[in-house]
């Protein structure tokens, strides 16, 4: 597998794993269209940005979407984010030997209503990370 491929894969099983499915929120690709109104969810987008210390090495940001009902209050946005942090935050993921991928600290800024659908409010939760592998 290459670099992309494995960042992916080791970030997205991250959302995969029992920790993260036992705080029950809903978690989606940036690309997978939403069609039942179940909120608070999340959209994840992993943008690998940067250089990293080699070839195979890259820096980036992952960004979750938090969609609450319009309305409500910052509060379930804020848990959300809370959760994130537990999970992401300073953690480093071995996927194999020398290969891992590492978050650092995050933000969590309020986006507004949501354009597509008014119904729903959002946030953005912002934490970077370095992929290497040597």
């Amino acid at each position: 597998m290459g670099k992309y491929l494995n960042i992916d894969t080791r970030i997205f099983s991250i959302f995969g794993s029992d920790a993260w499915l036992s705080e029950s929120v809903k978690t989606y690709p940036c690309n997978f269209i939403k069609l039942d109104s179940t909120v608070p969810y999340i959209r994840i987008s992993i943008i690998p940005s940067g250089i990293g210390v080699n070839k195979n090495s890259v820096s980036g940001v992952l960004i979750a979407d938090i969609f609450i009902p319009n309305g409500s209050g910052p509060k379930a946005a804020s848990t959300i984010a809370d959760k994130l942090d537990t999970h992401l935050i300073n953690k480093t993921f071995e996927i194999a030997e020398g290969v891992s991928t590492q978050f650092f600290n995050s933000t969590h800024s309020l986006v507004g209503t949501d354009v597509d659908n008014s119904a729903l409010y959002r946030t953005t939760y912002t934490i970077p990370f370095n992929y290497n592998e040597v």
